[in-house]
Formats: C-alpha cells, sequence, structure tokens
C-alpha cells in the first residue's frame, strides 16, 4: 500500500501562506518621499515580497498524492499572517515532508516561510532541492535571489533573478530584485534598466520610481532624479514626512 500526503497537510501549508498570494509578489509598493529616497540610498530592501500562491501539482510519483495535491485549495481570508503563522506553515510542511520527502509544493512552502521569518540560510536548501524537482520555476528563482541577497551573495541573486526572467519575463519584482541587487554592487546603470522594466510592467510602481530615482542621483543625473522621486512621493501621498 502506497502511504500518501493528507490533502489537509498541503492544504494547510498552503493556506497560511495564500493569504498575501492575490497580489503579485512585491513588498506593498511602500510610499516613498524625497528625503525617504535619499537617506536609503542604495540600502537594498530587507523585507521579501509576498508569497505567491503556490502551484497544487504534487511532483512525487504516487498517482494518489498528486490526486490529493490537485484537490482545489481554498482561498483564505485577507488577514494579518504573523510570524507564528509561519511558523505553524513549517511545521506542517515538515510532517508532510517526512513521507515525501520530494514534494515540490511543500518544499517551497516551506522555504517561502522560512524567508518570511527571515530565515535565509534556511530557506536556501529547500530552494535548490525545488528546483532540482522543477529547474524551470520562476517563483523558486526568484525566491531564492532574495535569499541570497539577504545574505550578501550578490552575483548568485543576480543569477537566480536572471534566470526567474528567463522563465517569467513578466515579472517586476523579479526585474525590482535584480535592480536592488545591482545598486548594491554599485552597478547603477544596469539597475536603472532594471527599474525602467519593472515600471513597463506597472506604471503605478512607486518603488521602482524612488530605487531608479536614487540610482540617477547616485550617477549624478538630477533631473531624471529629481523627475522620479517626485513621480514616487505622488504615487504614494501617505509617505513618511
Amino acid at each position: 500500500m502506497r502511504t500518501t500526503i493528507p490533502a489537509f497537510l498541503i492544504c494547510g501549508a498552503t493556506l497560511l501562506l495564500t493569504t498575501q498570494c492575490a497580489r503579485t509578489t512585491e513588498p506593498e509598493n511602500p510610499t516613498y518621499t524625497q528625503s525617504d529616497a535619499a537617506r536609503r540610498a542604495v540600502g537594498m530592501e530587507a523585507a521579501t515580497p509576498d508569497l505567491d500562491t503556490i502551484g497544487a501539482a504534487a511532483t512525487a510519483p504516487d498517482a494518489s498524492l498528486s490526486a490529493a495535491a490537485t484537490a482545489p485549495v481554498p482561498v483564505a481570508p485577507d488577514l494579518n499572517v504573523t510570524p507564528a503563522d509561519y511558523r505553524t506553515a513549517i511545521r506542517t510542511a515538515d510532517a508532510g515532508l517526512k513521507l515525501h520527502p520530494r514534494n515540490f509544493d511543500l518544499l517551497l512552502t516551506r522555504a517561502k516561510a522560512q524567508t518570511k521569518l527571515g530565515n535565509y540560510a534556511e530557506a536556501l536548501p529547500d530552494y535548490t532541492a525545488a528546483l532540482r524537482l522543477k529547474s524551470d520555476d520562476a517563483n523558486a528563482y526568484r525566491g531564492r535571489g532574495m535569499a541570497y541577497a539577504a545574505l550578501q551573495q550578490y552575483s548568485a541573486a543576480i543569477s537566480d533573478y536572471s534566470k526567474a526572467l528567463k522563465y517569467n519575463p513578466n515579472d517586476k519584482e523579479a526585474f525590482f530584485n535584480r535592480g536592488k541587487t545591482r545598486m548594491q554592487t554599485l552597478n547603477f546603470k544596469a539597475a536603472i534598466s532594471d527599474f525602467t522594466q519593472a515600471i513597463a510592467l506597472d506604471s503605478t510602481y512607486a518603488a521602482a520610481y524612488e530605487a531608479r530615482g536614487t540610482s540617477y542621483s547616485s550617477l549624478n543625473q538630477p533631473t531624471e532624479a529629481r523627475a522620479d522621486l517626485e513621480k514616487a512621493a505622488t504615487l504614494a501621498p501617505h509617505a513618511r514626512r
């Protein structure tokens, strides 16, 4: 008899993480003022983007496991997800992975929950294991890129963001995050290109305008910098003063 993973293990893990998944995974497009931008300069966003909805397809060869994993996942209400919720998701994924250590969804669930908790070193092995199962998953590459960036492994982060864009060229967050990482390496010209791509995908992306304005300022292009910082402030009227 084959052991199958109960649907509630996968659903339970994904349920906690889908509360922030209705939108593209971005850092809530925070509000900005010109003074905020100047102070932050090339500061890397520490916060991770919202978690993406985790796919329902299981990767285990077990047919009954696949059937369980493809069962409809209920959409969670728009509630405030707490660190305790992420820890619960990790425990749920742990239980499922003891039975099915090659389950892509559970690996990605645990990796994203660890990322949300700031446990970047712990998240890396799960992202890597997930990518061994699905080498074309853009979300896993972007998630691992953020973990690498937070650990100041910038070359690896840029490489993963580029792979994410290979499989999903419309991922504005991958462009934004790669641009922020390039700012960390003082490659402002390339960063501006990434922020421009993000803005092309979302013309209301205040964070991208703010970061591009900061990059222009670093290249001593005050006219362009001022225009972008003013645009960011316009898009985010409730910025802190």
